[in-house]
């Protein structure tokens, strides 16, 4: 195919890239520092090839410090004792300064990401509005009583923070995904250590100047850059750390449970997704149609909840092609400075390989590649960047149908009965997201009590509320962020039992 079969925007004309190099340090006991070793690594922007930060190179050492300062931050409560309208003041005073910074932080999100700067404008503004819902569960962290237990016995139910937190956040979402785990480890009295992707540090780090800003006390939250080895590792194993809170590949968070193994801690995480959308033949294909496209190519399909699978049915099958091909060729690509464009750059070379390595497996297994399919070169820029891809035909047995892609290709299967469409969706490991797309309110409901998933949309796709809890079964990953849920996470039950009086008789 040619490129004028899509929609391309050039790097001329948008928004003026930041100058200079942003340096980035680590944030421990309410302190910017170097690396112990003095080393630093940089990141360039994957749409341009700009240098766009130079960080400080975490070591061990440097985790040790900082997991000492939370550990400290949180046994002699500064934090963990503080009340929950302290604790929400600061979280919304947070969200406040959020909203001021959004500029700045969706700038540089977009330039270490890649995303679009209107698609890192809404990241930053939906990240506020989740630090403003955690800090109203700030005042409301309740446990229970039991009163049933007889004359001379009182049952209490308290909720306790669980200690020390470590948050690993990756690259796709950086500031969002931070603030889905921080606010509510936070509101629940809580200290951390975050470690942002070494591909996507900014953002994190700005976050920690507005929390010493909002007025977070010293060490409550430590913010230490670099690697997974070694400081991913020592975050997940150190003895000083009471829980991991993960997202990121499904690989990954199979070898954090294996590694807090041998201390118990406990570990939430939100990892892969292959989530499906079922097209039933009653259902409006426009509005389909257009939820598909943009499910796929939002945030250039890096994303856990990318609508990558369509299972249509197959009397509906090609006239849905034709409309999300179509569409297709209108979502603009490139420049991710520009406000018109939908699809940004893809996160590195290494990742647009492995995208393109799927389409072509799929092709040479049959499938049939009704758009896209390539890598393609935009004018003004020296990144890499993946054409909106179209893969119908495929079927069940292929890679493309069963494991997560991450990029902007939407691989199309169908079906012929309710039940098909149902065994479709949950043929894979994972169980994030799902979709369904019907005008028969008895078939949604059907659908969605079926389907393996945390989330079930239906007649829509990827709406989002911090009211909701999300999370994922399966291989999608353990526990809820968002929602009552998300605040829960982080607080341990402890059982009171009272006697009253002088009521308890002699054993002997």
């Amino acid at each position: 195919m040619t490129t004028h079969d899509i929609t391309l925007v050039s790097g001329h004309g948008g928004m003026p890239a930041p100058e200079g190099v942003l340096t980035l340090k680590h944030l421990i006991d309410g302190a910017w520092v170097s690396s112990t070793s003095g080393e630093t690594f940089e990141r360039s922007s994957p749409a341009t090839g700009q240098l766009v930060s130079q960080a400080a190179k975490g070591t061990a050492q440097d985790v040790e410090a900082a997991v000492r300062a939370a550990r400290a931050a949180f046994d002699d409560g500064r934090w963990s004792e503080t009340p929950g309208s302290a604790r929400a003041k600061a979280l919304s005073r947070m969200a406040e300064l959020i909203d001021a910074n959004c500029e700045r932080l969706a700038l540089y999100e977009t330039m270490e990401s890649g995303k679009p700067i209107s698609q890192a404008e809404a990241e930053i503004q939906g990240a506020a509005d989740i630090w403003r819902y955690a800090a109203t569960l700030a005042w409301n962290i309740r446990g229970d009583s039991q009163n049933a237990l007889g004359p001379d016995m009182l049952g209490m139910v308290l909720k306790e923070p669980i200690g020390v937190v470590s948050i690993i956040t990756p690259w796709n979402f950086p500031f969002l995904i931070a603030s889905q785990k921080l606010p509510f480890a936070l509101a629940a009295g809580c200290t951390a250590v975050v470690k942002p992707s070494e591909l996507t540090s900014a953002t994190t780090v700005m976050m920690g100047e507005l929390l010493i800003e909002a007025g977070i006390p010293p060490g409550v939250v430590n913010i230490v850059l670099g690697y997974g080895d070694p400081v991913g590792g020592l975050m997940t194993t150190h003895p000083d750390v009471d829980m991991v809170s993960f997202t990121g590949s499904t690989a990954v968070g199979k070898a954090i449970v294996a590694a807090t193994s041998k201390t118990l801690k406990k570990v939430s995480l939100e990892l892969g997704g292959k989530n499906p959308q079922v097209i039933f033949p009653d259902a409006d294909l426009d509005q389909a149609a257009d939820a598909i496209v943009f499910g796929v190519y939002f945030n250039a399909g890096e994303c856990c909840n990318s609508g990558s699978r369509i299972i249509v049915h197959e009397d509906v099958a090609d006239a849905l092609n034709e409309k999300v091909v179509a569409l297709s060729r209108k979502v603009p690509f490139g420049d991710p400075l520009n406000r018109t464009t939908k699809v940004g750059a893809i996160i590195s070379t290494d990742h647009q390989s492995k995208i393109d390595n799927y389409v072509k497996g799929a092709a040479e297994d049959g499938a049939e590649v009704l758009l896209g399919g390539a890598p393609v070169s935009v004018e003004g820029l020296a990144g890499q960047f993946y054409q909106p891809t179209v893969v119908a035909g495929v079927t069940a047995n292929m890679a493309i149908a069963t494991e997560e892609v991450f990029g902007p290709v939407l691989s199309v299967l169908t079906f012929s009965t309710f039940d098909e469409a149902v065994a479709l969706a949950n043929g894979a490991a994972y169980g994030l997201s799902a979709g369904v797309w019907s005008e028969n309110v008895h078939t949604c409901l059907a659908f969605a009590r079926k389907a393996q998933a945390g989330t079930v949309w239906t007649n829509t796709w990827m709406d989002g509320f911090p009211e909701l809890p999300f999370g994922g079964v399966k291989e999608s990953g353990l526990g809820r962020e968002l929602g009552p849920n998300g605040i829960d996470e982080f607080l341990e039950v402890k059982t009171v039992q009272m006697r009253i009086g002088k009521t308890r008789q002699t054993w002997v």
